[in-house]
């Protein structure tokens, strides 16, 4: 009996549990707001953060147990544990309810976007909830371009600071701009000269999972963040014996433990 219920217990347990967290950009740029939780499928995102990006004007509270947001005359409202929020009075139904957590009050995405006719795609492959909203115009890229550049980022700069991470993806941008290189993300990647361009894609790690930070750093990349200007080459000396780019490319600067040249 004791272990049936233990069981029950993890089993619980595992159900309410975040699988993992959702990455969000806001027609095309990334938008921090804090934990995105992942619970069963759906996308909670803090209704404070969201709801000022959507609505700046909005005014945000807590009154009577229940968040609040007011603007232009508008009355939107999440209480904990109910199953729909509130708008002007009407009931938005569900599938999953509000959750309190650390004091912040987090609202599945979808119905809270629908508000603002802002749309909202899922991109599976790396966790990325894509808002556009009404109209807007904005640096398009296409989802492989995302997955390959987030789990080169990821597999060559997993000790790295951020702007470790954006300079290695400076690179391969840089690269795919150059006419020495392939001119796709993956055709650089994969790009098998001299016996492979990248230790990870020798070793496998290329095709791990990529961390969050490494999505959103390909997400600022692929939106023009830059730290190394146009860079081509990176090494890390000390783990490497192959010091051709040292010895013939012209040095950038060093980021964490790599070396960039151009």
């Amino acid at each position: 009996m004791k272990r049936l219920l233990t069981t029950l217990f993890l089993s619980a347990l595992l159900l309410t549990l975040p699988a993992k967290a959702a990455v969000l950009t806001l027609d095309g740029r990334l938008l921090t707001v804090g934990s995105t939780p992942v619970y069963e499928g759906t996308t909670y995102v803090p209704l404070r953060g969201v709801l000022q990006a959507l609505c700046p004007q909005a005014q945000i509270g807590w009154e009577n147990g229940q968040a609040t947001a007011r603007w232009e005359g508008n009355l939107l409202t999440a209480r904990p544990g109910d199953s729909f929020l509130l708008y002007n009075g009407s009931k938005i139904s569900m599938d999953c309810a509000v959750r309190l957590e650390e004091g912040r009050t987090l609202v599945p995405l979808r119905p809270l976007c629908a508000l603002f006719d802002t749309q909202v795609d899922w991109h599976a492959g790396t966790s990325v909830a894509a808002l556009s909203s009404p109209a807007a115009t904005y640096p398009s890229y296409r989802e492989d371009e995302l997955y390959w550049l987030s789990r080169i980022i990821s597999a060559e700069s997993q000790g790295e600071c951020w702007e470790g991470k954006i300079a290695v993806g400076n690179v391969v941008l840089n690269r795919v701009r150059s006419t020495e290189f392939p001119d796709t993300i993956y055709g650089v990647i994969f790009d098998d000269r001299w016996g492979g361009q990248f230790e990870p894609v020798r070793n496998g790690t290329v095709y791990h999972t990529p961390t969050e930070e490494s999505v959103r750093a390909a997400v600022a990349c692929l939106n023009g963040e830059n730290t190394v200007g146009d860079s081509l080459y990176f090494l890390a000396p000390a783990l490497t014996d192959n010091h051709w780019t040292m010895e013939n490319r012209d040095y950038v600067t060093t980021i964490g433990a790599h070396w960039f040249y151009r």
